[in-house]
């Protein structure tokens, strides 16, 4: 072959490669990886290698796959052409920033290593500086963190270097501001939104709607009665609540949760009309009344007052428990108040109805002591009337100042029916009418002017009581003592009287001093 044929073909084959310049961008393909380097088809008459390491993600570095590379030099030692994938991606970073973005703009990044002072990151091929103060990662692992991608706010842009000083408190301090922004530009009362329980209190819960927090209050959580918010929620929960009400100048936001339901009383006076038998199970018991719950959302008191005919004080803690079923009716509602009233006892006929012709007045009837207070006791007469004997009604001539020295619990006893009041609920009755007054024959066992010995039972400031016998008190007026003689007289010394008075009709004897 001629010099000049061979010529010919040597400048075919040259022509038929690309003229490439040393620092310019180009696209090649990946042709081979090896160890340390990978091989990349730029067109060229030869090929390039760029260091493996500059390839960090799996899924670029693929053979055939296309990548655009700096070129460093265009032949090396060995003749291969020297090609450098990050100051190709610094390339077009740097353009990208210079084009797009100043200082304080959000940008996306990758952390690529950590070293001293901060981290290193990758902002679309530039190295950014993330410095420690600035990196906010309190909750990522160092295998999360590591390759993963954040937002990030530019603090600064050194051109002389092409690289960037970048801040990821900064990033989500704005996040979030701009998350609130938008927040309350597009919510609003009424609208469904999903958050996470971020805080359980007494009173409520607050919900993190996103760069929000809402208190979703234990009022809103459920229309049943429920005590505490964690019967129902817990941290980390992620719920659908109602955005009740929004108010931005004070940045507070109302929840419900119940208001995803529908209204239990919206129709309460055709579920439970005035009148209705049914039957509920007893949520809460207190001193005044028990709370029974008819169905989910509707509860209703039984006062203290609608559980036993019975007008004597009632123990609700001794009569229920929670969990009880009862069988109760309804008297009334007050749907706005959402407040139902129930009843046990007019489940049964009311016993005073006909208590005056059952219990007629000068009547000895049998009972059961049932209880008592400081002024009588009270009288167990069938399952729902009580009675009661008061202190004065149970011994002629004894002075009872406690009822329990004559009486006792479940004690059966005769009485004598004193009077009936069916309107104010009240039957007295006596237990000494059940014999006959002995005061007349008193008179005339203790004529005036006769002395007796007595004990001192009590002291007070207008006499003193002696008792006569066991039964029979008398009173030494104060005025019929010489107050020396009163200072020291002391309960239980044993004294001399007379009596001075006899009064029958008040049942009363009075006495001075004998000798």
């Amino acid at each position: 072959m001629d010099e000049e044929k061979k010529a010919s073909l040597t400048s075919l084959y040259e022509q038929s490669f690309k003229d490439i310049k040393e620092g310019e961008v180009v696209k090649g393909k990946i042709v081979k990886i090896g160890i340390k380097d990978v091989l990349v088809d730029v067109g060229y008459k030869s090929e390039g290698i760029v260091a493996r390491e500059e390839f960090t993600a799996s899924n670029d570095l693929v053979i055939g796959q296309e990548v655009e590379v700096y070129v460093e030099s265009k032949e090396d030692d060995n003749g291969m052409i020297v090609l450098s994938r990050d100051k190709a991606r610094r390339l077009h970073g740097w353009d990208k920033i210079n084009q797009g973005f100043k200082e304080g703009d959000l940008v996306d990044g990758n952390i690529r290593k950590k070293v001293k002072g901060g981290f290193i990151v990758d902002v679309y091929g530039l190295e950014g500086f993330l410095p420690a103060s600035l990196a906010m990662f309190r909750n990522v692992s160092e295998r999360d963190l590591m390759g993963g991608t954040f937002k990030f706010k530019i603090v600064k842009i050194n051109t002389l270097r092409k690289s960037l000083i970048v801040s990821r408190k900064e990033a989500v301090a704005k996040e979030k501001e701009d998350v609130r922004a938008k927040f309350w530009e597009n919510r609003k009362v009424g609208d469904i939104v999903t958050g996470l329980v971020k805080n359980i209190t007494d009173f409520g819960a607050f919900i993190d709607l996103g760069g929000v927090d809402g208190l979703l209050h234990i009022t809103d959580m459920s229309w049943s009665r429920i005590s505490h918010p964690s019967e129902l929620l817990a941290v980390g929960d992620r719920i659908e609540v109602t955005i009740l009400a929004m108010n931005k100048e004070t940045s507070k936001v109302s929840l419900g949760l119940k208001q995803r339901l529908a209204d239990p009383w919206g129709e309460i006076e055709n579920k439970f009309p005035v009148g209705m038998r049914t039957k509920g199970k007893v949520v809460n018991i207190v001193p005044y009344g028990v709370f029974v719950e008819l169905e989910k959302g509707i509860e209703g008191l039984i006062h203290v007052s609608e559980i036993s005919w019975q007008k004597r004080g009632i123990n609700t803690q001794e009569l229920f428990a929670i969990g009880d079923m009862v069988e109760v009716q309804v008297l009334n509602i007050d749907k706005d108040s959402r407040r139902i009233s129930l009843s046990i006892k007019q489940l049964e006929g009311n016993p005073w109805l006909d208590a005056e012709s059952k219990f007629s007045v000068g009547a000895k009837v049998t009972g059961k002591i049932s209880g008592f207070t400081d002024f009588g006791a009270f009288v167990e007469l069938d399952g729902n009337l009580d009675g009661m004997v008061h202190v004065s009604d149970m011994s002629w001539t004894r002075r009872v100042m406690n009822p329990q020295e004559i009486l006792k619990k479940g004690q059966k006893v005769e009485v004598v029916v004193l009077s009936v009041d069916s309107q104010n609920k009240k039957i007295s009755l006596g237990l000494k009418q059940l014999m006959e007054n002995p005061w007349g024959r008193i008179a005339k066992e203790y004529p005036l002017g006769t002395e007796i010995e007595g004990d001192v039972s009590s002291k007070n400031n207008f006499g003193v009581f002696v008792r006569l016998t066991p039964d029979l008190e008398g009173l030494l007026y104060i005025n019929e003592i010489p107050k020396e003689r009163y200072d020291i007289i002391n309960i239980g010394d044993k004294i001399k009287v007379k009596i001075i008075k006899v009064d029958v009709d008040a049942m009363k004897i009075g006495l001075g001093l004998a000798g």
